[in-house]
């Protein structure tokens, strides 16, 4: 099979500079052809990208940079390809031979211009994939923009997440298109200029917030409810929560309670800020509270999160987040709950962050943010199966089943409530980790997949911040975190003094 990408010369992206593309690890030969503009781009663009690229990506190219072509690189197709995507807002040849005619929609309109309209509206945009020849959406996404700095850092992704989906229909894998609401974007309701001015000065303020206080610092939450929880009420509203105490200089994140061989503790990460990496850490609950101190369980020398537990054939498991390794692990706890060793390797060979397992209909599924070494990281969900925890996990036929920022990413254990799987999610719609998605599970089988999101869960009076992020309960104990300003001057005295403050209580209703 050979791909062609039709592009226009005048604005050639340092993204087109490739020669194949990777689907499902085969390297498939791509071409590029080059046609004529259709569509003029805002004036100075090429300008205000590089003057990001100075600021903003601390002098790196960026796929959104012009690149030079040269001349080996400037013939067409010629009626050579098996598939053409079409990145144009050209009308389709009619006299193209190609046996699929892919085109990328932004927001319901063609080409690089309807991409930039959205971004500069204020959000990504919605992507579809269409066959031209029939008119049938093949694909549809949301991708998220954590790593999108600035005007160019946003079309990079955009672009990014595109070929991820492009990569998808070809390979053959059924796709499940969800229903994903899109901003109308008919004119471009910001100027570039503008845009990318207020892009360096929010970086600018970034990097002094940086010199002043860690960012970001998580913090967790929690408290004893003895009847309905959040997955009963939708909300915050109940006791209030009591934050566990951090030194400062740390943060602590993703909680994780479990009882085992009669003792309650919650395990959760622990980034040092000055270091960088994290590493996983538990603490017990009795009957009113935090028992004794901190204790590190786990280290590698790569970064973990996500402490996810799992109790097994009477053992009990932990697989934490080490998507920078590129693999996913499964420990063995050997002396609860501080020692833990690696027991096998469940997948390898790819990032995929946040897994969570359930048992459902006989299978086991695992779920995960997928990354494809591109875009975001909290957009693309991935799906494996399997009969025993040990495996062998397969894919889902549809990996990934969902490219949706507001509803992928895994923000905790899966729930049963009345016969109905549930699962909390991370929506990344305002930023990562910003909210709490409350999604059920309509459909689960290897083949199958669909969601719905009844509940939003956001910062309030019963949860003074800006993000929630992860959400588990054990018997009593019920658990979140979030995060808050932590100034540098005070993270010394902040550690002095945290095994002498009181807690501090928030109450009131999250609505």
């Amino acid at each position: 099979m050979i791909i062609e990408f039709r592009c226009e010369r005048d604005y050639a992206r340092r993204w087109m500079r490739r020669e194949t593309l990777s689907i499902d690890g085969r390297d498939v030969p791509v071409q590029i052809a080059w046609t004529a503009t259709t569509e003029l781009r805002p004036a100075g663009l090429d300008a205000l990208f590089e003057l990001e690229r100075v600021v903003l990506h601390k002098g790196k190219p960026s796929g959104a940079g012009r690149l030079k072509i040269t001349p080996e690189r400037t013939e067409a197709g010629a009626g050579t390809a098996d598939v053409i995507v079409d990145f144009t807002g050209a009308a389709r040849d009619p006299n193209c031979s190609a046996r699929l005619y892919l085109r990328p929609l932004f927001n319901g309109a063609t080409g690089e211009n309807a991409a930039l309209a959205a971004i500069l509206a204020g959000d990504l945009p919605v992507i579809e994939i269409v066959n031209e020849v029939d008119g049938a959406v093949l694909d549809r996404g949301h991708p998220s923009g954590e790593i999108a700095a600035g005007l160019s850092g946003a079309l990079e992704t955009v672009m990014a997440r595109t070929l991820t989906m492009v990569a998808a229909i070809l390979s053959g894998r059924p796709r499940i298109l969800p229903q994903l609401a899109r901003a109308a974007t008919d004119a471009m309701r910001r100027r570039p200029v503008g845009y990318v001015a207020r892009g360096l000065a929010v970086s600018i303020a970034k990097e002094i917030y940086r010199l002043c206080c860690y960012a970001p610092h998580w913090h967790v939450g929690w408290r004893f409810t003895e009847n309905a929880g959040v997955w009963q009420t939708g909300d915050l509203s109940g006791p209030g929560w009591t934050i566990l105490g951090d030194p400062g200089h740390r943060f602590y994140a993703d909680p994780f309670p479990i009882t085992w061989q009669g003792r309650t503790f919650v395990f959760f990460e622990d980034l040092d800020h000055r270091i960088g990496k994290g590493i996983i850490s538990a603490i017990e609950f009795g009957d009113t509270g935090p028992v004794g101190d901190v204790v590190p369980v786990l280290e590698e020398p790569w970064h973990l999160s996500y402490p996810f537990l799992i109790e097994h054939d009477g053992e009990l498991w932990m697989i934490p987040e080490s998507s920078l390794h590129g693999d996913v692990a499964l420990y063995k706890c050997v002396r609860f709950p501080d020692k833990w060793e690696r027991h096998a390797t469940l997948l390898s060979g790819l990032e995929l962050a946040d897994v969570t397992i359930t048992r459902h209909n006989g299978l086991n599924y695992l779920f995960g943010a997928w990354r494809d070494g591109t875009g975001g990281y909290s957009d693309s969900l991935a799906i494996y199966y399997a009969d025993h925890l040990l495996g062998p996990w397969l894919p889902h036929a549809s990996n990934p089943v969902l490219i949706d920022r507001a509803s992928v990413r895994p923000a905790g254990n899966f729930v049963t409530i009345n016969d109905k799987l549930w699962r909390p999610v991370q929506d990344c719609a305002k930023g990562y980790g910003a909210a709490l998605g409350l999604a059920e599970i309509v459909e689960l089988s290897p083949t199958t997949f669909k969601q719905i999101v009844p509940h939003s869960l956001r910062p309030g009076p019963a949860w003074p911040g800006r993000k929630l992020h992860t959400l588990n309960r054990c018997g009593r104990l019920e658990v979140i975190d979030g995060s808050r300003i932590q100034p540098k001057t005070r993270a010394f005295a902040s550690q002095a003094r945290s095994t002498i403050a009181p807690s501090r209580t928030y109450s009131g209703s999250a609505h």
